[in-house]
């Protein structure tokens, strides 16, 4: 039983890691689309310095804020739902401590081992800290590791935040005459990093991922300009 646990524990640091790493472009990725979209949108209508300034930070925190909220909130009931399943297995072995060794050799004995080697290391195991043998086989929790909502809050503003700032930059910093051209590959080729970015680790084909992000960009930039200049011609 002492060797499928490093393991477990293995995949189980590396899934959460890959789940970080997701949760990171993802935040960026919206932070790009959803500003590039409107500073874009906005230059459809008007080449003022100052309202594109204003539409791209106004865009920034507008997002920044609700996905750090969101986060939180998220986070927040997924760490309620591990502490009220953490108090339900500190009763269980308050009230039926010679029960829980068996519910502890039930994996180990599906994956091969022997059924008495499997109670005799649920035992030990169970003898040298009994919450967190229970709670990292039974229901996948480390109980001094528990999610951290303010983690996750911060996480996603500083990733939509970074995100949100390339197209925010490349709209307002270069000459009116380069503008559009340099947000737009900017933004493209920012979208095809974090498509590459969110596929490699977990060994997925790049390629779908890029065109996927490359395009659905290209096409909200390419509406929201639309929209711009409809309004510009109409001179609303």
């Amino acid at each position: 039983m002492t060797e499928p646990n490093p393991a477990g524990e293995r995949r189980g640091t590396l899934g959460e890691r890959l789940n970080r790493l997701r949760a990171a472009v993802l935040g960026a990725n919206d932070g790009i689309v959803s500003t590039a979209g409107l500073v874009v949108g906005v230059a459809g209508a008007t080449d003022d310095r100052s309202a594109l300034l204003t539409a791209g930070l106004a865009g920034l925190l507008a997002g920044s804020m609700p996905m750090a909220a969101g986060e939180y909130i998220s986070v927040s009931t997924q760490r309620d739902s591990e502490k009220a399943a953490l108090a339900v297995e500190r009763r269980e072995l308050r009230e039926r401590p010679e029960a829980e060794p068996a519910e502890l050799a039930d994996p180990p004995a599906r994956r091969g081992l022997t059924r008495e080697v499997a109670r005799e290391a649920a035992v030990q195991v169970t003898e040298r800290d009994a919450l967190r043998a229970h709670a990292r086989v039974e229901l996948g929790i480390d109980p001094d590791e528990l999610t951290n909502p303010w983690h996750a809050a911060w996480a996603g503003f500083l990733a939509f935040t970074a995100g949100a700032l390339l197209p925010l930059l490349a709209i307002v910093l270069p000459p009116a005459e380069w503008r559009l051209a340099v947000t737009v590959g900017s933004v493209l080729t920012a979208l095809a990093a974090t498509g590459w970015s969110s596929a490699r680790p977990g060994a997925a084909p790049p390629a779908r991922a890029v065109t996927r992000n490359v395009v659905g960009g290209a096409v909200a930039m390419g509406v929201t300009y639309a929209a711009g200049s409809l309004l510009d011609v109409a001179g609303v």
